[in-house]
């Protein structure tokens, strides 16, 4: 049955046969269900064969495309804070796959009524779907808004949503006992790449959006780079506690939320910066936006703040650029150090402006279209740390 399984998503896309024929399949009675892990450098399909053989063929064909739809989002890069933040992204998580996949979405609830109600369904299993109004986002943006959602209805607890999701269908566990991070960032990015090479243009248009976020190569390695800036990759949290009240409900606790390092970002979107330049900036930030815990607070400048934003990976889809006028980074640098005071800054710009005064800790990255002059400027100015070009 799996093997008949495998060749009917060969007729979705051969793109998903690729991914399957570069991963090795074990069967395990230990298994619950279906589930993929890594082991031994490669990725493993294990399922139990009595489990399949309850279900029928065109709901495995969609529970095994969810795996798969993990895998394409990267989604064992998330690490949640703490079980409550666990069941958070588990949501979210399951909101961005489910809607591409038909089987499911048929029978899903959005996630605005689970918030609200606080309650799963009674059927055996629970499809996760995003709220209507928020299609074809990330689980990084599902997230917020989930968090955002709770302390407007005032409700702190979704462990039992959760309960329901453990027993019914994908724990997500699997996905969070691999140790070897880097190596399967690595080995997924390869793989998907080349199966997008061959075959991406057959995907539907969602996925292969999905696909392109994923497969998005950065210039730096933003795991060495945040080591120049010391703590500005650590973010407070955001929790509720008995010993703060509660504004809106009495007999609940309130949101508590630890003061840490910030990091801000700069993007120059003056009329010299042309869209390579752009697209290699977001790809920077997509990369970057995969070391820190929580969103990113982005700024777009010309000669004056155009567009401000908490930033979370994936956000560049529906992101709008604003400016095309003259550059002055100043502006940009002035309001970020006033209202969020972090401890660092990231600019991305050509260096076509005056070099701005930043007093806490800044990195320079430039295109490969930069100014020779302010480069030399930023490294005597900042230190020959504080600039790095981007030569794609």
């Amino acid at each position: 049955m799996i093997e008949k399984i495998f060749i009917n998503l060969a007729r979705r896309s051969p793109f998903y046969m690729y991914l399957l024929l570069n991963m090795s399949v074990q069967p395990s009675l230990e298994a619950e269900k279906l589930y993929l892990s890594f082991k031994n450098g490669r990725f493993t399909i294990v399922y139990n064969p009595r489990w399949i053989e309850r279900k029928s063929e065109q709901f495995v064909e969609a529970f095994l495309l969810h795996q798969l739809m993990h895998l394409i989002n990267l989604h064992f890069l998330i690490k949640p804070k703490d079980d409550r933040d666990r069941a958070i992204w588990d949501l979210a998580m399951d909101a961005a796959i489910n809607q591409h996949i038909p089987e499911l979405a048929a029978f899903g609830v959005p996630l605005n009524l689970l918030v609200e109600e606080g309650h799963g369904v009674d059927n055996e299993n629970l499809f996760v779907l995003p709220p209507d109004w928020m299609p074809d986002r990330s689980a990084e943006e599902y997230h917020n808004w989930i968090l955002q959602e709770m302390e407007r209805l005032g409700k702190f607890d979704v462990l039992v949503v959760a309960e329901l999701r453990e027993s019914s269908l994908d724990s997500h566990q699997q996905m969070r006992t691999c140790d070897n991070v880097d190596m399967m960032l690595e080995l997924s990015q390869s793989m998907l790449s080349k199966a997008f090479n061959l075959y991406g243009r057959e995907l539907p248009s969602g996925v292969r959006r999905m696909v392109e976020l994923s497969i998005l190569k950065p210039v730096l390695n933003w795991r060495d780079t945040l080591r120049r800036f010391a703590g500005v990759s650590e973010y407070g949290e955001r929790y509720m506690t008995p010993l703060k009240p509660n504004r809106r409900y009495e007999d609940q606790p309130g949101w508590k939320v630890e003061r840490a390092a910030r990091l801000g970002l700069i993007v120059d979107t003056s009329g010299s910066i042309v869209q390579e330049e752009l697209d290699a900036f977001f790809t920077e930030i997509e990369a970057l936006s995969r070391y820190v815990d929580t969103s990113l607070v982005l700024v777009q400048v010309d000669r004056a703040v155009n567009l401000k934003v908490n930033y979370s990976r994936g956000m560049w889809r529906n992101l709008q650029i604003v400016g095309g006028g003259e550059t002055d980074l100043q502006p940009a640098v002035d309001y970020l150090e006033h209202n969020y005071r972090p401890e660092g800054l990231v600019i991305f710009t050509d260096g076509y402006a005056d070099l701005p005064k930043v007093r806490r800790r800044v990195l320079f990255v430039l295109s490969k279209y930069h100014s020779d002059e302010f480069l030399m400027q930023a490294r005597e100015t900042y230190g020959r740390s504080s600039v790095v070009v981007l030569d794609w």
